[in-house]
């Protein structure tokens, strides 16, 4: 998840830098996206794991 993020966040970089707006906006939503969802999928996974220590 963390991978497809960044790839995202390259596109986005790279068109930001070729003058092509549309496509950069949009890739930083998903980069945005898909990096909130690894997020909180982490902090789940963390949570799950710390409570079934206890």
């Amino acid at each position: 998840m963390l991978h497809y993020g960044v790839v995202f966040l390259v596109i986005a970089l790279a068109a930001a830098l070729f003058g092509f707006a549309d496509i950069a906006g949009d890739a930083t939503g998903i980069a945005r996206l898909m990096f909130g969802v690894f997020i909180a999928l982490t902090a789940l996974s963390l949570l799950l794991g710390w409570l079934r220590r206890r």
